[in-house]
């Protein structure tokens, strides 16, 4: 979820869902040791419960980071191994960390040690052509036992080489049996699945036998399915807002940004352009949203356009 799950983009999800647990994109130690840290940790107290997901393979500077994320009031940190993207490959972490297991036990010792928020890891099942259960189960066992008590599973083998990220999000084959299996093998451990999950009836399923689902493009794509998250699966109320009144919570956040930081409008409001998807008008609201003509506009009067002369529904 590189370059999607910013802050504003988890600004917008928590609007819809007050209970889901919203992660950040990764974060790479090397941009937190030497770049820009506000830029990469600054989040909106509203966001509440969030985790930092973290990339790197060096122990010490993952404790580092895991501080830094502390600090700045993060509810979680993560460890992502799953990511399979030759960039991250050539920074030596995300996905082709599963094969070396014991050197992802002292990240996550390090980090453990360093911090007294839930250190976890994001991982796959597999990478390249190697399918075997044991693979998966001998990688978890070492993380366990290091202290790390949640695996968020992608249901996927990683093709670290021959394949794009977008490819390895699909031409890998689904098998969340296997996750399940990781489940009844290590009850004693927090197991979530990841990979494919597009419908209520899905998530039910998996819920029955594991104990989380992480929704990514998905809930990006189709945002308006977070707002019936806490009504379904924390017992709470259902979300009362509409789709317009969150779009008008959008903008006036989004005025905000601008005045306190000069962030331009158009930089929030592409993260969320699903927000009628599947409603008549849908189409023309989001062109509208994202005509570069109309950048020079406050936010207020390019929603005004977006809804002139057409009904786009309210709940």
């Amino acid at each position: 979820m590189m370059d999607w799950t910013d802050r504003h983009c988890r600004f917008f999800h928590r609007l819809l869902s007050r209970r889901a647990r919203l992660y950040t994109e990764m974060v790479t130690t090397g941009a937190l040791l030497h770049g820009d840290v506000p830029r990469h940790l600054d989040f909106d107290s509203s966001e509440h419960p969030v985790a930092l997901q973290l990339g790197g393979s060096e122990p010490a500077d993952l404790a580092h980071c895991a501080k830094l994320g502390v600090e700045w009031g993060y509810d979680e940190i993560n460890l992502n191994c799953g990511c399979p993207s030759e960039r991250v490959q050539r920074g030596a972490f995300g996905a082709c960390l599963m094969a070396e297991p014991a050197l992802v036990a002292d990240c996550v010792k390090a980090m453990v040690d360093a911090v007294s928020v839930p250190v976890t890891v994001k991982h796959r099942i597999g990478i390249d052509k190697v399918e075997s259960y044991e693979f998966v189960r001998d990688f978890v066992g070492t993380v366990a036992a290091a202290g790390c008590g949640v695996f968020i599973v992608h249901a996927r083998n990683a093709w670290l080489k021959g394949l794009s990220p977008k490819e390895n999000r699909e031409v890998p084959p689904l098998r969340h049996a296997l996750v399940e299996r990781l489940k009844r093998e290590f009850p004693q451990l927090v197991i979530c699945t990841n990979g494919g999950i597009t419908s209520d009836e899905e998530v039910r399923e998996q819920l029955e036998l594991l104990d989380g689902v992480m929704i990514g493009r998905e809930a990006y794509h189709h945002p308006w399915w977070l707002a019936h998250w806490d009504a379904l699966y924390y017992g709470a109320g259902p979300s009362s807002l509409s789709r317009q009144e969150v779009e008008e919570a959008m903008v006036a956040y989004m005025e905000r940004e601008h005045r306190e930081r000069g962030t331009p409008w158009h930089s929030i409001a592409r993260h969320m352009m699903g927000l009628y998807n599947g409603l008549p008008g849908a189409r023309r609201w989001r062109q509208v949203w994202s005509d570069h003509r109309l950048k020079g506009e406050p936010p207020r009067e390019v929603m005004r356009l977006a809804h002139e002369g057409q009904t786009l529904a309210a709940v």
